[in-house]
């Protein structure tokens, strides 16, 4: 009995030993656990810590070098902006000598940093100094399309005229025209020639030419043709692309001033009216020229005819090259004995009343057709006379309308004169008609 109890107690100790040892092993695998957390918290910690200095220790490099070249004696200080607002040149100036300066433009000698990157209105309205671009004609008629929807402009406005010369090769008569504009403020006039392209490197005009450079991007024409309205239209378009340009005059390489430049200038700058023939003409060469399929857009009874060498105005310049109704009609159906030239412009004239009303319907250019025949007289050499540019110029003693007021001053301009008569119209003209 003694015995048995004696195992009993044995066992008992065992047991509390064995649940002693458990509970250790559990104590300890929890000290382990709580160590594992502690240890990742910790290192959890220090890693951003030494992310952080990374960032710290890279920005604060790049700063150094920044502030060392800047620092550097070769540099540039940057500099405020003016406090005061840049000066507005009006489009009149000279400004050939000038510096344009553009964004990102290394070249401008002379030019801070303060203003290297800065353009003012100067800079927008100041004429193409290159003629010659590389606009496809849509690019081109959209760009002078262009029309500003307040009307007062901010600066002062010289009114100039643009001189549209529209010609088979070079101006034939140039030298004469040269006397025409010599010794006149270039800030009155432009001048812009349509040229066949085969021409424009065998035919230069002189270094002290007025002509010299002002070729357009052109492109060939037949007489009579459809791509004679297109040749129009693109010396407009490229005349518009200048904004103190106001009105707009159309001559052929045949054609010659009848007046100084100062008469011409004061003559049309100061009309109310635009020099546009358009007339009613029954008959095969009028009417007969109509075709149905133009209908409902033109009909027969707003069919016009008229003389292709036209002034006109910077507001009617600007409807006719972005018209995309009646010139795309003359284009499909105005073909073949159906001369667009001598019908486009007055038929469009008559379309829109408001032009219609302030417009002449007569042109400034004299021509002679008293021949007969689809072609005008021609002048030769021994036609040109003192005789002969008295009444070209006085047409015959007939008056007409100027300002609603009666005048003898009815054409500014006539053709047709071949290049042999250059010799004789340079010693007649520029005395007679009192250029310079």
């Amino acid at each position: 009995m003694k015995n048995q109890y004696q195992k009993l107690q044995n066992l008992s100790t065992d047991q509390k030993n064995v649940s002693s040892k458990i509970s250790t092993q559990s104590n300890l695998l929890k000290l382990i656990v709580v160590l594992c957390i502690l240890f990742f918290m910790f290192g959890l910690f220090t890693g951003n810590i030494w992310s952080f200095y990374q960032k710290s220790f890279s920005f604060n490099l790049q700063f150094t070098q920044f502030a060392a070249t800047n620092s550097s004696p070769t540099a540039t200080p940057l500099q405020p902006p003016p406090s005061s607002p840049l000066e507005i040149l009006p489009p009149h100036h000279d400004q050939h000598n000038q510096v344009m300066l553009m964004p990102g433009n290394n070249n401008t000698a002379g030019a801070d940093n303060s203003t290297a990157s800065r353009i003012g209105l100067s800079e927008y309205i100041k004429p193409p100094q290159n003629l010659m671009h590389d606009m496809k004609d849509e690019e081109l008629l959209w760009r002078a399309s262009m029309v500003p929807k307040i009307e007062e402009f901010p600066y002062k406005v010289t009114p100039k005229v643009a001189f549209m010369f529209l010609t088979r090769g070079g101006v034939i008569l140039g030298p004469l025209w040269d006397k025409f504009f010599n010794g006149v403020d270039t800030n009155l006039y432009s001048v812009y020639v349509h040229s066949n392209p085969s021409n424009n490197e065998t035919i230069i005009p002189p270094e002290n030419s007025v002509f010299n450079g002002r070729t357009i991007p052109s492109k060939e024409v037949q007489w009579g043709s459809f791509n004679m309205i297109e040749a129009e239209r693109r010396l407009l378009a490229n005349a518009l692309l200048d904004l103190s340009n106001q009105r707009f005059i159309l001559l052929s390489e045949a054609c010659i001033p009848l007046y100084n430049f100062s008469t011409v200038y004061s003559y049309v700058v100061n009309s109310t009216k635009t020099f546009i023939e358009s007339y009613d003409l029954p008959g095969g060469v009028g009417r007969g020229r109509y075709s149905p399929r133009m209908r409902p857009q033109i009909s027969l009874h707003q069919w016009r005819k008229g003389s292709q060498w036209f002034e006109m105005d910077r507001e009617l310049a600007t409807e006719i090259v972005s018209d995309r109704t009646y010139f795309p009609l003359f284009g499909k159906f105005c073909k073949s004995s159906c001369y667009g030239d001598e019908h486009y412009i007055p038929t469009f004239l008559n379309i829109n009343k408001e032009f219609a009303y302030r417009n002449s319907y007569r042109t400034l250019t004299w021509v002679d057709w008293a021949k007969g025949g689809p072609h005008p007289t021609k002048f030769t050499r021994t036609d040109v006379t003192v005789e002969l540019l008295q009444r070209l110029r006085y047409n015959n003693g007939t008056q007409c309308e100027y300002n609603g007021e009666k005048t003898d001053i009815c054409h500014l301009f006539a053709r047709k004169f071949i290049p042999n008569t250059l010799d004789r119209l340079l010693r007649f003209a520029p005395k007679f008609m009192g250029f310079n």
